[in-house]
């Protein structure tokens, strides 16, 4: 193998790819293995428990600890500290560390912390100084302390069509496969307002169950998940929220803030909610009764499931 080691560095592993660069003051211990065409920068330290994959880029003064999986194309910011151990003490060694992995492509920023056992979703970025407490989905931007979601990466907006009447219901294609938002009839007087649907015209799909998403803290995520089978229809009946559908290839996030204006997320739609408002509530109709079996809740695994369908 080919890799480069500057004459102040120390560099103690065999198991460094082709092209990989470690630099003045790095120490990387026997055990750890580095991908190809990776920058280990200045002052940084590597245990002997960490998998580093290729094309990955170590700023100054990290240190990577026992249990520490990085995937392909992942930046790591000055600075940026990660844990192993929920619980330190002096002296005192669990019988195993805690496993991180930061998925392909995902981003940190500098100076921020993450905490043992996590998982950074493929494409993610952490932003400068956060403090991640929890597993971050994928393409999540997350920021603060604690760190919350504040947008995902490349999410176009949806912007429906202007100057339409409102008493006439609509329909909007949408970027996702088979996502539609649609605008209900919405009908307005001096003695209250009245925002109408119909089954099947309005909600395309015969309603099995209905369930309510309510006191949400604005910090929150919630979904994160796909469905074989069930349909969903999301309607933000007070306050707002926003919903993020993901079929795999495109995503694209949509505002919910009007008792008319519903968003259909159709069987294999990867939907996420977040951005909710002190007092949302989200009526969401479902084609299916609750079943577990019907949930893909790993992400990579609703990807591999759509390319084998492609």
């Amino acid at each position: 193998m080919s890799f480069f080691v500057h004459e102040l560095g120390r560099c103690e592993s065999t198991h460094i790819g082709d092209g990989t660069r470690v630099w003045a003051y790095a120490h990387v211990l026997p055990g750890a293995r580095i991908g190809a065409d990776c920058n280990i920068c200045d002052q940084v330290f590597i245990e002997n428990d960490v998998v580093v994959g290729d094309r990955v880029t170590v700023k100054c003064g990290v240190q990577l600890w026992d249990g520490l999986r990085v995937e392909d194309d992942v930046f790591i910011g000055p600075n940026a500290t990660f844990t192993n151990d929920r619980f330190p003490r002096s002296k005192h060694y669990p019988e195993s560390f805690a496993q991180t992995v930061v998925e392909q492509g995902a981003s940190i920023g500098a100076n921020a912390t993450i905490l043992p056992g996590l998982r950074l979703g493929r494409h993610c970025m952490i932003g400068a100084g956060a403090v991640v407490t929890r597993s971050v989905p994928p393409y999540a931007i997350v920021v603060g302390n604690p760190a919350r979601i504040v947008g995902y990466v490349g999410d176009p907006k949806h912007a429906a069509p202007q100057n339409v009447p409102v008493s006439e219901n609509v329909q909007w294609t949408t970027d996702v496969q088979g996502v539609t938002v649609r605008r209900l009839k919405n009908v307005k007087d001096l003695r209250g307002n009245l925002s109408v649907g119909e089954f099947p015209q309005d909600i395309p799909f015969e309603v099995k169950r209905y369930f309510l998403v309510y006191g949400v803290p604005s910090m929150e995520t919630r979904g994160e998940h796909a469905h074989r089978r069930c349909h969903q229809f999301l309607i933000c009946v007070h306050g707002s929220c926003s919903v993020v559908a993901d079929d795999g290839r495109a995503r694209q996030e949509f505002k919910l803030d009007r008792p008319e204006i519903g968003v259909h997320l159709p069987p294999l739609t990867w939907g996420t909610q977040y951005k909710y408002s002190p007092d949302a509530v989200l009526l969401v109709f479902a084609s299916e009764h609750y079943d577990a079996a019907d949930y893909i809740r790993d992400y990579e695994q609703f990807t591999q499931l759509i390319a084998q369908r492609a």
